[in-house]
């Protein structure tokens, strides 16, 4: 099978590419590095020290088929396809951040009109080439936002006026990078219903870890952001523990959000990978665990107590998202379970491991701890 990842150079599409290889898929990928160049537009950089890509793809024998440019150029997305002919895509060529998208007019144009656009571009292509391709879309749980019921995986059986319907769940995201997700979705789900295309919507938790078995065969890491813009909760937390600074929580700490670990994503999208829809629209809620933000900042600073005996703050300061703190949250992941998903790393397998990688990289930490504290402020 051979499987084209837009974004192979991410945190995500690395490490799923060295597990593709591993497996005896055949890789090919594109990326326009602009995670690299926005992530220093902030002021930041990988808090672990990343090769290029061409040197890490050196490293594995030019085995990666590589493709550079931008996925919201419609001409490139269908000169890739055309070329590398692929069994699959796996869509992650996306602004990923809900902050950046947060920052100004101009950071919300931009979010929305690359993620829409790159989406659409890959259903074009995919219908008018080849509507065999299976398209692999990575989605954000943050798209349902916090409803105050069940969260199934998409879709809702809902009775009203004595009649029923199975629709699709009610999208409240809280970011207009969310906003985009959204859009992404519903145009997937119109793609499917007139194209008959086969389509995987993955709804992914925030993902945490800086290993994969692959990445210690080859000594080849993936970034690792901990900046407020790009830096997800955990990495920003295990960073101002490892340089002695309390760890900010936001508002109350009570806000739930779904998580799984690196292996546990990459492992996920590989058994979607395996398991192409039949002309079909099929959404996964890809996570392991949920967590309220004070459990993670708890499960840190005991972790680094129990490492080196030190102890850590945790501070609690003012929101600068509009979110609700204290709200139900219960969302469910059983199509990801019928595919054989079963966790490798737990959350206080990882912690550790984190910790460690992080120390050895403690001068780079230091150089963006000024990075690491809120500045986008949602109001």
């Amino acid at each position: 099978m051979k499987v084209l990842i837009l974004g192979i150079d991410g945190y995500i599409g690395f490490p799923l590419a060295l597990r593709l290889l591993d497996r005896g898929y055949e890789v090919a990928g594109a990326d326009n590095f602009y995670t690299r160049n926005r992530v220093r537009k902030v002021g930041s950089k990988s808090a672990i020290k990343i090769n290029s890509f061409s040197t890490r793809n050196k490293k594995l024998n030019n085995a990666i088929q590589f493709y550079r440019g931008d996925v919201s150029n419609s001409k490139f997305v269908y000169d890739i396809i055309r070329d590398s002919k692929p069994d699959a895509i796996v869509h992650l060529a996306e602004q990923r951040s809900a902050p950046y998208s947060m920052i100004s007019l101009k950071t919300a144009i931009e979010t929305l009109d690359k993620n829409i656009e790159s989406t659409m571009n890959i259903i074009y292509a995919v219908k008018d080439l080849n509507k065999d391709i299976h398209i692999v879309k990575l989605g954000s749980m943050g798209e349902y936002g916090t409803p105050n019921i069940d969260i199934p995986e998409g879709f809702l059986n809902v009775s009203y006026n004595g009649r029923s319907d199975n629709l699709p769940f009610p999208r409240m995201g809280q970011s207009w990078y969310h906003l985009s997700k959204i859009f992404d979705t519903y145009s997937l789900m119109l793609a499917e219903r007139i194209w008959n295309m086969n389509v995987s919507d993955v709804m992914q938790g925030v993902v945490y870890g800086t290993r994969t078995p692959e990445i210690s065969k080859y000594k080849l890491f993936t970034r690792f952001d901990i900046d407020q813009v790009y830096g997800t909760v955990l990495n920003r937390f295990i960073s101002q523990a490892v340089i002695g600074y309390p760890l900010t929580v936001y508002g109350k700490g009570n806000q739930k959000r779904a998580f799984l670990s690196l292996e546990d994503s990459v492992e996920c999208l590989n058994l979607i990978i395996d398991h192409p829809p039949e002309r079909e629209y099929r959404v996964y809620n890809q996570f392991d665990e949920y967590y309220p933000l004070n459990y993670l900042a708890e499960t840190v600073k005991n972790q680094y107590k129990s490492l080196y005996n030190r102890d850590i703050g945790i501070d609690h300061v003012q929101n600068p998202r509009v979110e609700m703190e204290d709200h139900y949250y219960n969302p469910v992941n059983e199509n990801l379970r019928k595919i054989g998903y079963k966790r490798q790393r737990s959350l206080d397998d990882e912690v550790p491991v984190m910790i460690r990688d992080v120390r050895r990289n403690m001068n780079t930490v230091y150089s963006l701890k000024n990075v690491i504290k809120p500045a986008t402020n949602w109001r």
